[in-house]
């Protein structure tokens, strides 16, 4: 956090994401490697450098997918909400795939190339007013790119020189790239495959990607106009006491389009920006971890009376003033500089 830098700071949680994403990646391949020569281009004869190029690029492909799917996936159901936790470290090892792709890839195919193989890639195919021969290289190259950035810039050391909100900006890229693998796999099918198992994969898996992301968009847009029409004066009805768990928390909209996250904990309740300091990462969709709300995304923690990071931390996040009436949850819109103290709701007061 804001003590110290160090490379990754592990703790049992991420061994166990790690490991199982590993063992997943493994057994992919694996599996891959074992049964698509039955299953793929039956009509042709594919060698084993090119099933092991397609091996490491539909995994890397997967991954991606499954990635963008966590987040609207957590927003529609809270159960999904523990594969938030370290998700960035499945974005290092999807660039990792797509780098062990890229290489088979060039040493295959432009291992014997009269020029540098590297530059023979980039000048091999440059006709971009072709449909079928399109130089679908480009598309991957811009993925593989797209992956670089994120996965090089997902460390914490870059939060001393990038903002959040550009930090978050920046990793939105994502999509961008997950548009061009997309562009990349199609149009190289195109190039003379026959079976129509690569197709369907990305049909399936983009169709899939989308309906989360209007479900979850949709989702949020009710709640945040229900939200809004609730507005009375200087205090807004913002939920029901009954739609927050115990030692979790609830994310609800604000006039003007800011996100607080209200926690129920202890019978109490608080209300901070659902903004994470580290990485903005939504703190609402966390829960209470030894007292302090624990962010989903990185594990960043804040007390929530005061939004203030424990010791010996500096992290300080807004606070909201609350109301308990009748089981309606009303909040004062008007922030308190961060790191102020707001006596917390008493529930069994008032409930």
């Amino acid at each position: 956090m804001s003590v110290k830098y160090t490379p990754v700071q592990w703790n049992p949680n991420k061994y166990v994401y790690d490991l199982v994403a590993l063992a997943g990646i493994v057994l992919y391949i694996v599996l891959f490697l074992k049964f698509a020569p039955s299953e793929i281009e039956r009509a042709q004869q594919v060698n084993y450098p090119i099933l092991r190029m397609r091996a490491f690029g539909t995994c890397a492909f997967i991954l991606l997918s499954v990635i963008l799917c966590i987040g609207p996936l957590a927003r529609l159901d809270p159960r999904f909400l523990p594969l938030l936790y370290n998700r960035r470290h499945l974005g290092v090892l999807t660039f990792a795939v797509a780098l062990t792709h890229a290489s088979y890839v060039i040493d295959w195919y432009f291992v014997f190339s009269p020029t540098d193989r590297y530059v023979a890639l980039l000048s091999s195919n440059v006709d971009y007013s072709q449909f079928l021969g399109f130089p679908f290289e480009a598309f991957g190259i811009f993925s593989l790119f797209v992956l670089l950035v994120l996965a090089v810039t997902s460390h914490d050391f870059w939060l001393k020189f990038f903002t959040p909100p550009f930090w978050k900006a920046l990793h939105m890229m994502i999509y961008a790239g997950y548009a061009s693998l997309v562009a990349h796999v199609l149009f190289g099918y195109l190039q003379g495959a026959t079976d129509p198992i690569f197709p369907v994969l990305v049909a399936v898996f983009s169709i899939t990607l989308l309906l989360l992301h209007l479900a979850a968009g949709r989702k949020e847009t009710t709640f945040d106009r229900d939200t809004n029409a609730n507005a009375d004066g200087n205090w807004i009805n913002i939920a029901l006491l009954d739609d927050i768990e115990d030692e979790h928390g609830l994310v609800v909209p604000l006039p003007g389009g800011e996100r607080i996250a209200i926690f129920r904990y202890d019978g109490k309740l608080s209300a901070t920006s659902n903004a994470c300091a580290h990485q903005n990462g939504p703190l609402g969709e966390g829960r209470i971890i030894d007292g302090c709300i624990t962010c989903p995304w990185h594990g960043f923690q804040y007390r929530p009376e005061d939004g203030r990071a424990p010791a010996p931390f500096t992290e300080k996040i807004a606070t909201y003033r609350l109301q308990l009436q009748d089981g309606q949850i009303l909040v004062d819109p008007t922030p308190n500089p961060p790191g102020t103290h707001v006596d917390p709701v008493l529930i069994g007061e008032t409930h």
